[in-house]
């Protein structure tokens, strides 16, 4: 019996890591390196960037986006960042076509060079999949879109955007939702559910490990007894502020925050201003390796979000062993199913994040039941998920 050819995908996203930005969509960077380790599947990455003249530090993560290299090489995939025009607010209607334009002109220079590829591969609806599917027609390919969260749950909800997400869904081979609440979300939006394939985002068992607390804790350098921490973007809907004020209804504990984003001035103001300075810190994105043993050195990982897609921070947190505290939101409920693993607040407010943290430290968690609680969301199903989505698209193709 011959061989079957690998797969050969082109990803696209604005969501994509790089040496400027490395945290930038590392859910994406992670779902396809598991996918290419099946051995089944060679990708190559066009993840462009909004054009910003200025390299300052000053300039912020404007000048991370300047800073980014054209080309580079991660996890062994080649990845392309050309620019594109991307204007604040104003210029969002047209993001999808000076998207496409940009990424159009550089995916054509590598069929120059050789590349072939059987299908798109895109994350994030808007304007990334939008701008996927004037890709495909162009170069008559398939094309699968991955929904992430906002892309649904907020600029789908703006008129101009909505029909053009639905007409990009319906062009689509497939669309993939990364949680259950996600594509019902999807659903009422009006994409059609035979279409909608639930793969949920994994976590790495091997990254984020079980570690000897206080040993962590000693390498961190972090003294009080209790440890609280929240991890993502330092902007108002993952209200950070919101924890710093129930902090100061939790006298033994601390808050360390690990994010960075336009609010960290604000936050860092709220901490003084409430006489909790001393018990918050703030810290810069890190590596996974590093922030592993800071999710280790934990009593609770808290997530006061708004909304979101499929927050992998509580897998994380469950996978080096520590219990968490969430709002009931997006894929929420779908990690956090059983209390011996945390709580789910339904209402978003600082009494019900306070009850809920107190319930946690009163009791002794088992760290090694909600490690193999996470265990449990490993990239196994979801690489064969999506190999099973690819192959039947190039079947069809063929």
């Amino acid at each position: 019996m011959r061989d079957i050819p690998k797969l050969r995908l082109l990803t696209f996203s604005t969501l994509y890591p790089s040496s400027s930005r490395p945290r930038h969509g590392i859910f994406v960077e992670t779902r396809l390196t598991q996918l290419v380790s099946t051995g089944h599947v060679e990708a190559e990455v066009v993840a462009p960037v909004p054009w910003f003249p200025f390299r300052g530090r000053r300039f912020g993560v404007y000048a991370d986006m300047a800073n980014t290299p054209r080309e580079e090489m991660r996890h062994g995939l080649r990845v392309h960042h050309p620019r594109y025009i991307a204007i604040p607010k104003i210029g969002s209607r047209v993001h999808p076509s000076t998207l496409a334009w940009a990424a159009k002109r550089r995916i054509e220079g590598l069929i120059e060079q050789g590349l072939t590829f059987d299908a798109i591969d895109a994350h994030y609806f808007y304007p990334d999949g939008v701008a996927a599917a004037s890709l495909a027609r162009h170069f008559s390919r398939p094309f699968v879109v991955t929904a992430r969260g906002s892309d649904i749950n907020l600029i789908a909800h703006l008129d101009g955007p909505r029909r053009m997400i639905l007409q990009a869904a319906r062009q689509a081979h497939a669309v993939i939702a990364v949680s259950r609440a996600l594509a019902d979300a999807m659903i009422r939006l009006g994409i059609d559910p035979k279409r909608i394939a639930v793969l949920r985002n994994g976590v790495d068992c091997s990254t984020f490990a079980l570690q000897e607390r206080a040993a962590a804790r000693s390498e961190l350098c972090i003294g009080h007894s209790r440890v609280l921490l929240s991890v993502g973007n330092l902007v108002q809907e993952k209200g950070h502020d919101l924890l710093i004020t129930a902090l100061g209804r939790l006298p033994d504990a601390c808050l360390i925050i690990v994010g960075g984003g336009p609010e960290r001035t604000r936050l860092l103001a709220l901490a003084r201003r409430l006489e909790l300075a001393d018990r918050v810190q703030i810290l810069e994105p890190m590596p996974q390796r590093r922030l592993a043993a800071l999710y280790s050195a934990a009593d609770v990982l808290l997530l006061a979000s708004s909304r979101e897609g499929w927050p992998n921070v509580l897998l994380e947190s469950m996978a080096c062993g520590t219990p968490v505290v969430a709002t009931d939101v997006g894929g929420v409920r779908e990690i956090v199913s059983t209390p011996s693993v945390g709580e789910v607040v339904s209402d978003r407010s600082i009494d019900s994040m306070v009850a809920a943290v107190k319930r946690l430290l009163s009791r002794t968690s088992d760290r090694y039941l909600i490690r193999q609680y996470a265990e449990q969301f490993s990239w196994d199903a979801i690489s064969r998920g999506q190999l099973e989505i690819f192959q039947t698209l190039r079947a069809a193709r063929a």
